[in-house]
């Protein structure tokens, strides 16, 4: 990736945002059609679902607007981390709906209704799920281009709503049997714990962003490859990275020659910040550069090779 696409996250994270709000609302609006129709408990747990996840899209929005400010005079590394209190509002609201529809399902199992017009509530909530996959499908092509933990937890979260609608739709079709009567809150708690599930992830990566988690293992190593692939740097130390929203924040130690002008050191880590940018864009870059004589290097060479050759004799 270009440096220069990284200013085309913004439209697209708010594009996405839109796309989950507007996705809630109709899928809000159409379920509670089904339900009205049908008076199926497994329907009324979706919607509740849904409901959650137009005040959960909402708040998305919110905190990705507020994320792409620029970083000011009280929040110098910028507001990315308002991506992650997002993540945990989530979070609160799925745990909070799940709990609410785990105390329904057992309700309606002590006092089973009948579900009516089944043939319908089945139509729209395969409608529900086809209008979740296009969300989906969206929100995965903005993800690999913006890695942004808001939308990743939203995709986590209408990934499980495939779950549930798919549970829905599965209920309905048993209620049609004599036996199936207890299928309908069976179901609803099936996907409460389901949606439970979902939160819990959702918060522990909320929670290890706050916490200033380190970068994957697989970044930090491409990181590593990337600045001692330089020709000029003798030794990297005390590598720390961590995620701020869309910024990946990476501070490290560079081994120079100490022979070298500030002019020219400067420029070697000009270099080095310049290609860790083009792989991580956006990327926060800050190197402290030690200097290392060159007598004190042709020193460890020396003891390198010899304790290598004594190897070699034993």
């Amino acid at each position: 990736m270009k440096i220069d696409d990284t200013y085309d996250s913004g439209p697209l994270l708010r594009l996405a945002t839109y796309a989950s709000v507007g996705t809630a609302v109709l899928l809000v609006a159409v379920k509670f059609a089904a339900w009205l129709v049908t008076g199926s408990l497994s329907i009324l747990a979706s919607l509740i679902d849904s409901l959650m996840d137009v005040m959960a899209s909402f708040i998305n929005l919110m905190a990705i607007r507020y994320s792409l400010s620029p970083a000011d005079t009280e929040h110098s590394f910028g507001h990315g981390k308002a991506e992650a209190l997002a993540g945990l509002g989530q979070a609160s609201f799925i745990a909070g709906s799940a709990l609410i529809l785990f105390m329904h399902g057992i309700e309606r199992l002590k006092t089973p209704l009948p579900v009516q017009s089944v043939g319908v509530g089945v139509g729209i909530m395969a409608f529900s799920i086809l209008a979740t996959l296009a969300l989906i499908a969206f929100q995965r092509v903005v993800i690999k281009k913006t890695n942004s933990t808001a939308i990743r937890a939203d995709s986590l979260h209408y990934t499980t709503d495939l779950l549930t609608n798919g549970c829905t739709v599965v209920a309905l079709l048993l209620t049609r049997f004599s036996w199936g009567q207890s299928m309908d809150p069976l179901f609803s708690m099936i996907i409460a714990l389901i949606i439970s599930h979902s939160a819990w992830k959702i918060a522990l990566e909320a929670v290890a962003l706050l916490m200033d988690k380190q970068l994957p293992k697989e970044q930090r190593r491409k990181i590593r490859q990337i600045i001692v692939g330089h020709p000029h740097i003798q030794g990297l130390h005390d590598l720390r990275t961590r995620q701020s929203g869309q910024i990946a924040i990476v501070q490290f130690h560079l081994d120079l020659n100490a022979d070298l002008s500030l002019a020219q050191a400067h420029a070697i880590c000009k270099e080095v910040e310049t290609l860790i940018v083009e792989q991580f864009p956006h990327a926060d870059v800050t190197i402290h550069q030690d200097p290392v004589p060159v007598s004190l290097k042709g020193t460890e060479d020396e003891q390198k090779n010899q304790s290598s050759q004594g190897a070699g004799l034993a």
